[in-house]
């Protein structure tokens, strides 16, 4: 039976196809921008330089120091750098890593965003920035840091390798696993989460031993988008929570730490969301949400232990502290003791219970 609901379309225009990014210049012209620094990651500087191609005269400038929870020392570079060059848009080809410098610089500029996801992570529909500093990193929720324009384009995703397709996949999907549950979930957020586990629980297996089949490329980039538009309409929970202070307390790596959380933290929550662990069982074509993610991960060969990623055993009680503050949303009660036998499971990488 459909509660009352409320739902709010964000502000953004998307671009889906192939070959698309070749329309670059055109949607900045929409945007009434003329001026664009490039941003990358050290590793994608050369996409970035191939952005500039495109770009043309629009072109001032390319910054290629992005790096994963964008530091607040790194935005501080970057700003120099948006200064120097006089630009008045920034156009971000990469992962979450880019797309977050993007938006940390509008909101202390206003500077326009142009958006290029080359990954799955589904950072770039939301106004939604986390930032870090020092071992903290916070989290803001905002319409000043929403990118203005997204382009998709499937051909960009090719070069992803079958790991980093997994990983960043399953980051994905944690997006809409948490929004089936969350506090302010309606049923058009929950059809569009459903359709995004669907497509990509489909396609990441095909991906990690067929990288290059364009269907699959097709269907997993446009189920991150569906995820992708999840995580920017409604609220996150534990599982976000969680990954947010493993990353920013220990700098972990940030897919594979939702990877290795996502099928934990589903069946801490299953006995108290019922609706979307059926959803979930549907979508994957599987009896158990928790145990049919952690299966799905296992034939990725991606990571199941946080112990993998380099997590201190030690830091497991740090985390669960910080877990319990300011703690978002749950559909289930939220308790230290819980809490950290989650997180020694998810250590040595045990079935989830």
């Amino acid at each position: 039976m459909i509660q009352t609901f409320t739902y709010e379309a964000l502000p953004i225009r998307v671009r889906f196809g192939r070959g698309t990014i070749a329309e670059a210049g055109d949607e900045l012209s929409r945007l009434g921008t003329s001026r664009a620094l490039v941003l990358t990651t050290p590793q994608q500087l050369e996409q970035g330089e191939m952005v500039g191609v495109l770009l043309g005269q629009a072109f001032v400038g390319l910054f290629a120091g992005a790096v994963m929870h964008t530091p607040v020392a790194t935005t501080e570079q970057a700003l120099i750098a948006l200064r120097e060059a006089k630009a008045d848009c920034v156009v971000a080809i990469g992962g979450g890593s880019t797309t977050g410098l993007a938006k940390a610089l509008a909101r202390r500029t206003g500077v326009a965003q142009l958006v290029i996801p080359t990954t799955y992570a589904g950072s770039e529909m939301t106004p939604i920035l986390g930032e870090t500093e020092g071992a903290r990193k916070t989290t803001i929720r905002s319409l000043d840091v929403l990118p203005e324009t997204v382009i998709y384009d499937v051909d960009l995703t090719l070069g992803l390798p079958p790991a980093l397709s997994a990983t960043s996949g399953i980051n994905a999907i944690a997006h809409a696993v948490e929004a089936l549950y969350a506090e302010d979930r309606n049923p058009v957020i929950s059809l569009m989460a459903e359709d995004g586990i669907r497509m990509l629980s489909a396609a990441l297996p095909v991906l990690v031993s067929e990288p290059s089949d364009m269907e699959a490329r097709t269907k997993a980039l446009y189920g991150a988008w569906l995820c992708g538009c999840c995580l920017g309409a409604v609220g996150m929970s534990l599982h976000h929570k969680l990954c947010h202070t493993l990353g920013g307390s220990f700098n972990l790596p940030h897919a594979e730490t939702h990877t290795v959380v996502l099928p934990h933290a589903v069946a801490y929550n299953a006995t108290a969301a019922p609706e979307a662990m059926a959803a979930i069982t549907r979508a994957m074509g599987t009896s158990d949400a928790g145990h049919g993610l952690f299966d799905l991960i296992k034939t990725l060969d991606a990571p199941q232990a946080l112990s993998q990623l380099g997590m201190p055993q030690d830091g497991i009680k740090t985390v669960a502290e910080l877990a319990l503050e300011n703690s978002y949303w749950n559909p289930r009660p939220i308790t230290r003791d819980d809490i950290l036998s989650l997180l020694q499971r998810a250590w040595r990488g045990e079935r989830p219970q």
